[in-house]
């Protein structure tokens, strides 16, 4: 047979997520260039020749996870510098990210991507963070990640350092960045219109957004998160609950991807589910921020209704962590305690949540999701030599409940393998945490901020 570039052999468990959900034991799966060529039970590829055979005897291969809302570039620099109880954390947050300068932004968004691709996301949502698109271009391309970006868009002003425009500039600027950053690298790069917010933008803009989406075949996603406060503004000025209203106004459908969605009521769940909009919960961030995600993140019924929902990370200074192993335990644990309801949210289905409808939720299912003949390669191969693994006999419990992403040994995006043996080598790392250390540093002194602690430093 023709000469294929890499086999990873004789793996013990492949996480398919096919359509069956097939669970393939002594398996093995053939990549050439950036896609899947054969998959299969190894005995039926034992006659395929490659340049390279990685054993995977014991390993268990998934997809590659997705992270939907993942605040890349700012937050590394001076991550933890948060107290539990501070009352202001995003006025400051965004000041800290309107005094990043290009080279600045570069460094820490290369560091970002290797903590994400060394936890497993290998396709990740920056919503609206990046300010420097063209610098961070060559770490997108250096470490082989797929990402998807664009530029957040306000036109209401508010307290906070929110890029603000008028409507005709945001609209024009958005699409500018489509112009020039969608399909990029081997479309590994995409870009989508992102207003911050509904309550940030006037409904002319996110329309006019969403129709951008649209003609260009793309996608949009915002934040979404809902208080009885602003539930109440938007009944007084609209009629209507704030989904309702974006339903209304032609703004959901099936290329919208909503961030956190907290403190929906059911007519709003019906809106999503109607439209076939798509949803982003972060669990980590929602319990650290104290939002109520049992009360207010309503995942089981949004579940039930066919929404498909990804999870996310939101950033290092939200979750703190950028490990979906840990968010989809979240998922799979928060709300049988919450429902008192061991059925709630099985393993199986937070599984999917990080990975096949993660793709659903992105629109990239028909290349991404699963591990399939045809699909690009965004492979993970997980350690089991390891005690947390076990003994193995269920890999998905095994995964959900016993493992985390450290045990992640190979990561492949598009057919490249990014990080083997626990190491990625496309840049030095330790030379690259000091640079961002100093960066942090200088932020920090820009804006006249100093970093609390409860106990003393001496």
């Amino acid at each position: 047979m023709a000469t294929s570039c890499l086999k990873i052999d004789h793996a013990r468990f492949i996480l398919t997520m096919d359509r069956e959900r097939r669970i393939i034991r002594d398996g093995s799966i053939v990549i050439e260039g950036s896609r899947i060529t054969h998959m299969g039970k190894a005995a039926d590829l034992a006659n395929i020749s490659t340049e390279r055979i990685i054993d995977a005897s014991a390993m268990v291969v998934t997809p590659g996870f997705f992270n939907g809302h993942m605040h890349i570039s700012y937050a590394h620099p001076v991550r933890g510098i948060f107290p539990d109880d501070v009352a202001d954390r995003l006025n400051t947050v965004f000041q800290l990210q309107s005094l990043m300068t290009e080279e600045e932004e570069y460094y820490t968004t290369l560091l970002g991507i290797i903590e994400l691709l060394k936890n497993g996301s290998t396709c990740f949502v920056d919503p609206g963070t990046t300010k420097f698109p063209d610098a961070c271009m060559q770490a997108y391309e250096d470490s082989g990640c797929r990402i998807i970006l664009g530029e957040g868009l306000t036109d209401i002003p508010e307290t906070r350092k929110l890029p603000l425009y008028s409507t005709a500039e945001a609209i024009a600027r958005a699409e500018q960045w489509i112009k020039k950053y969608d399909h990029r690298l081997n479309d590994r790069v995409r870009c989508w219109p992102m207003p911050f917010s509904a309550v940030n933008c006037t409904p002319e803009l996110l329309k006019a957004l969403k129709k951008l989406a649209d003609e260009y075949q793309t996608g949009m996603t915002f934040h979404h998160t809902l208080t009885p406060k602003l539930q109440q503004s938007f009944k007084a000025k609209y009629g209507k609950l704030a989904t309702e209203f974006l339903e209304e106004i032609g703004v959901l459908g099936s290329n919208v991807l909503l961030a956190h969605v907290m403190g929906l009521e059911d007519a709003e769940i019906e809106s999503l589910a109607r439209t076939g909009t798509n949803v982003v919960m972060c669990p980590a961030n929602a319990i650290k921020q104290a939002k109520g995600i049992k009360e207010n993140g309503r995942l089981p019924e949004m579940l039930a209704k066919g929404i498909k929902v990804a999870l996310g990370s939101d950033s290092v200074n939200s979750s703190n962590h950028l490990d979906i192993v840990r968010s989809m335990n979240l998922a799979a644990c928060l709300y049988k305690d919450a429902r008192l309801d061991t059925k709630m949210i099985p393993a199986e289905k937070a599984l999917e949540m990080g990975t096949i409808m993660g793709a659903e939720a992105f629109g990239l299912a028909r290349e991404l999701g699963s591990v399939e003949k045809g699909k690009k390669a965004d492979l993970l191969l997980f350690d089991t030599k390891r005690p947390e693994w076990q003994a193995l006999f269920n890999p998905v419990n095994n995964l959900i409940y016993s493992a985390d992403s450290r045990s992640i040994h190979t990561v492949i995006v598009d057919g490249r393998t990014v990080v083997e043996g626990y190491q990625q080598h496309f840049a030095d790392e330790w030379p690259l945490m000091q640079k961002v250390q100093e960066i942090g540093e200088s932020i920090l002194a820009r804006a006249g901020l100093s970093v609390a602690q409860r106990w003393p430093v001496v």
